[in-house]
Parts: structure tokens; sequence; C-alpha cells
């Protein structure tokens, strides 16, 4: 069988792949389910037989998808790396940075570091992908990640990282109806739902509280900081929160947090985006970002921190290391 598969038939396949689901890959894609069912419906009619195995919980891979993957993979990477070539000598300081980034650590962080780039670099625009799954960056799925974790990835240049800042905040109206002395089992939390409910801080809180319910939960991290600001109830937010929120609307508990919550913020960077000066100059500005969180951090954690970062760094290319260090 002589089957002419075209690179933005793998594309859809390798996303679905990803995904685990159509539908994650639909809004991956940002096409209708429909119509990415209906492609993958034309690439198995090409091949003659199944790709994918649907289920109520989303799809496994067939035997003739698990023979294509290693593929369709190489190609990703292969066409990733040529484009990234070819910018790496060509781009100006202009153009569109993607940065994939959990909900929180995108509207914390990434939504006021926006208006400082469009201040100071008004060429540059930034794409923030806010999402619980982790974007391949070797695929090109975004130029940067900002992640709890360094990455082990010998393609993937861990910049810095900072421990952030966290506390449980609520309304004012919703701090004067607790008790003079409340603990965790007094407060209303607002938490993560459905598929989400694994995300910190639910099993932080489950751990904290005996039979834990939330009061209020959403997929959408906006909806659960609505929720907070309506009064519902208390939600974990980094410090840096003030920045995008009317000053006093919100007010800290005094509730010590587990420190497994403390998160980690770690910027990642593909070794090939760092030759890029777009790219560059948004990381220029996150490392600033970051060295303002770390003024906040105990001279404990931030040794620790700047130590990891340091030794990933040092791991990377020496001239990937040295253009992303200076910015």
């Amino acid at each position: 069988m002589n089957v002419d598969l075209q690179w933005d038939d793998l594309r859809i396949f390798l996303a679905v792949c990803d995904a685990g689901s159509l539908s994650g890959a639909a809004r991956r894609l940002k096409v209708s389910q429909p119509t990415l069912s209906r492609r993958i419906a034309e690439m198995e009619y090409g091949l003659g037989e199944p790709l994918f195995v649907r289920k109520n919980q989303g799809i496994s891979l067939t035997k003739t998808a698990t023979r294509l993957l290693p593929a369709a993979q190489g190609m990703a990477q292969w066409a990733t790396e040529a484009s990234r070539s070819l910018d790496a000598k060509t781009s100006p300081v202009s153009g569109r940075v993607r940065i994939t980034a959990a909900p929180a650590f995108a509207f914390d962080v990434l939504a006021p570091l926006a208006e400082t780039l469009k201040r100071k670099h008004s060429q540059i625009t930034l794409e923030v992908l806010a999402s619980t799954e982790l974007l391949n960056l070797s695929r090109g799925e975004a130029d940067l990640a900002l992640r709890k974790h360094p990455s082990d990835d010998p393609d993937l240049i861990t910049v810095d990282q900072v421990i952030v800042p966290i506390g449980a905040y609520v309304s004012r109206d919703y701090a004067k109806s607790l008790p003079a002395k409340y603990d965790f089992r007094d407060v209303d939390w607002i938490a993560w739902a459905g598929q989400h409910e694994m995300v910190s801080p639910n099993p932080q809180l489950a751990g904290r509280i005996p039979d834990f319910r939330p009061a209020f939960t959403s997929d959408d991290y906006s909806v659960q900081v609505a929720a907070c600001r309506a009064g519902v109830g208390a939600m974990v937010l980094l410090k840096t929160s003030h920045r995008v929120k009317r000053p006093g609307e919100l007010v800290e508990l005094k509730l010590e947090l587990p420190a497994a919550l403390r998160p980690s913020l770690t910027i990642i960077c593909h070794k090939r985006m760092a030759d890029l000066p777009k790219v560059r100059t948004v990381v220029e500005l996150l490392r600033k970002e970051f060295a303002d969180l770390r003024k906040s951090q105990p001279a404990e954690e931030r040794q620790t921190a700047t130590s990891t970062a340091k030794r990933a760094r040092e791991a990377a290319p020496k001239r990937s290391q040295r253009e992303v260090q200076t910015g």
C-alpha cells in the first residue's frame, strides 16, 4: 500500500497522541473537534487501518499508530530544527514568542510581564499557552516554558529557578465571617474540578483536612479567582497576585500552608531557541522577574534554587548557555 501522508496529517496525528484524546488535541490545535475527527477519519481511510481506539476516557493507539509514531516524532523534530536554524540567522528582535505555563503562573507572572514587554519591546508579541498539560518544546509547540521542575532532557536548558511565595487569600467580607481563631477546617476552599482534581492544591489540602470537600471547584483558574473575589471562600495564590488585583481586594489568611505547596518555578528553553533575539529578550525579562521574586526568599531556599539553575546551565551547550545568561 502506497500512502502519501502529508506533514499536516502527521501533525494532527501527533497532537492526538500527545493529548490522549480528540478533544484535547482539538484544543491544542485550535480547531473544532468535528474537524479534527474528520481529518483523522480521512487518514485512517487512506491507510486502510484504524489509528486509534476511541474510549470514554480518551483514546489508545492501535498497532498501526504505534508503528507510525516514532517516524512522525522524528519528522516533527526535524521540521522544527530546520525552521529554528533559519530563524536563528535571520530573526530580528520582533515577532511572536509563545510561552507555556500552568494557569497560576500564566495569570500571576506572565500576564503582568506582557505589560512590561509591550512597553519596552512593542515589536514582540507574547502568546501565553495556559495549560496543565506539558507541551513539547522539542517539536516547537512552545518557545519557552515555565514549569515546576527542571528538565532532564539534554536538549532543554534550565535557564533560572525560583521558589515562589504563596498564601491563602479571601475577600475582606469573607475574612470578617471567620471566627477569631480559625484553622484549615473552618475555611471554605476553592479548588480544581474534574480532570484537574489532582492538581495542586487539592492533594495537599486533602492531606491537611479530614474528608476534604471544596466549597467551590472549577477547571478554569480565572473562574476560581473570580469566585475568591466574590467571597465564596479561600484560594491558594502566588504572592505576586497583588500586581493584577485592585489594592485591598483580597486579604491573606494567617495559615501556615504545607511546604509541598510552595512551587518552584523554572524557566525552560530549547537550546536552539536560545539563539533567537526575540526569545533572548523575553528570557531577560523573565530572569529579572525571577531576581525580584528571589529577594523575598529565605537565604537557604535562594541558595538551593540558584545552585540548581547553575548546574543545569553548565550542562547546556556553551554558546546557548552564554547567550541565555546574558539575554
